[in-house]
């Protein structure tokens, strides 16, 4: 499994216009074939801080999706959206297990 956190930042006031395209984002990728989980949430304290969570199957459905129309679309945005300071990091892990 292949587990992606990290953080993108927005002006706060862009929040609205993203969410459109953030929805439609989260929406097509979690159609993926090999995408268990995928996720934005602003942080409660830092206005215009969006939290990335992302989990796929393996490394291959991650490359797959590095390659989709929704994707290069979503990036597209983010100029018109001020989208800064992204920072993205993918760690594998086991298979999970409750705690």
């Amino acid at each position: 499994m292949i587990i992606i956190l990290g953080t993108v930042r927005l002006p706060h006031d862009n929040i609205a216009k993203a969410r459109a395209a953030m929805e439609a984002m989260v929406l097509t990728s979690r159609a993926e074939d090999g995408c268990i989980e995928y996720g934005y949430a602003e942080d409660v304290l830092e206005p215009g801080l969006v939290r990335v969570t992302e989990i796929w199957r393996d490394q291959a459905c991650l490359d797959a999706h590095f390659k989709t129309p929704h994707l290069a679309a979503w990036r597209a945005e983010w100029p018109q959206l001020a989208i800064s300071e992204r920072r993205l990091f993918a760690y594998e892990a086991g298979e999970p297990r409750p705690i």
